[in-house]
């Protein structure tokens, strides 16, 4: 029996099962390749982060870092590109390349360096995962990480202004996206039927650009204008991640059974005018006394006082 992997990482938000890019990364591939990971996302009530997330943890072996999770995966048999052939891995290994040259500085600048975004959403949304008084800093030094890590590849000559890497890093992003949805075509999956590590990696990538309400989205509508990529997204949440466009979870009964409570209030309500309206008329002169049935709807379909309600 294999040995429990539990995978530590930031929580998701809009319909994602992660904002992060890394920890989308390496969820979409377990979900690819059948992994059994206990997935554990930062949150106040669990335990403050320490070093770089994902982390994944199996009885003794702690692992972090996306591609060393995947490997680590792969040798436990879990293998997303089990079918492919020598010249779609090394395919795989330069489309990777480029997402982490080409799309990842503008996927940082988006989230960590544009003020306005910074600001109003990364900002409040990581500080509230994080406990307290750690709230109050590592927003802000994952922040100076990912200006630090955009000046390291992209801040040499003939670059020197950040005013000229920002304009670099989105034309680069830009002709990255277009690569993508070139090669993606009509086909599903990058490769064919079947998800395999470079979905992953392009899900990771694109879907918090996707789904993530920003108040400046240069990057996001130019990622609307390509639907083949946007459908890519849309169809792993729905298919792997139970979630629809709309980020709801179509399988999951909390919506359906807050609506049906609804439905049961209402009715409810509706049959006590019902018996209000009943003792009026069997008083009234004009009409005969009867006895109106009341039907009232309970979870197994029976009648019930109108004091019943269903539990979620």
């Amino acid at each position: 029996m294999a040995a429990p992997m539990e995978l530590s990482c930031w929580g998701g938000d809009w319909g994602l099962p992660s904002l992060h890019p890394e920890s989308l990364t390496v969820m979409a591939y377990a979900k690819f390749s059948g992994a059994p990971l206990t997935v554990n996302t930062i949150n106040k009530s669990w335990r403050t982060p320490k070093g770089d997330l994902p982390v994944l943890v199996s009885e003794d072996v702690v692992i972090s870092q996306p591609a060393k999770i995947l490997n680590f995966l792969r040798k436990q048999k879990y293998n997303a590109d089990y079918d492919l052939s020598a010249k779609q891995g090394a395919d795989t290994l330069a489309y990777i390349a480029l997402l982490e040259e080409k799309l990842l500085p503008a996927l940082l600048h988006t989230f960590w360096i544009e003020a306005e975004n910074y600001c109003s959403v990364t900002k409040p949304w990581f500080a509230s995962r994080i406990a307290f008084p750690l709230s109050l800093y590592l927003p802000g030094k994952m922040s100076r990480e990912a200006l630090n890590r955009i000046l390291l590849t992209k801040g040499g000559p003939p670059l020197y202004s950040l005013t000229e890497v920002e304009a670099q890093i989105y034309r680069d992003a830009k002709e990255c996206l277009n690569l993508l949805s070139k090669r993606l075509g009509t086909s599903q999956f990058f490769f064919g039927d079947m998800p395999t590590t470079l979905d992953a990696f392009v899900f990771g990538f694109l879907a918090p650009i996707y789904k993530v309400c920003f108040p400046r989205v240069h990057l996001q509508e130019h990622l609307k204008q390509l639907p083949n990529l946007c459908r890519f997204c849309d169809d792993i949440l729905t298919c792997y991640f139970r979630l629809a466009v709309s980020g709801h979870s179509p399988a999951g009964q909390d919506t359906a059974d807050a609506n049906l409570q609804k439905l049961t209030q209402l009715v409810n309500k509706e049959s006590n005018l019902i018996e209000k309206m009943d003792d009026n008329l069997r008083k009234s002169p004009q009409h005969p006394p009867r006895k109106l049935t009341t039907l009232k709807l309970a979870a197994g379909g029976e009648e019930s006082s109108p004091m019943s309600r269903l539990s979620p």
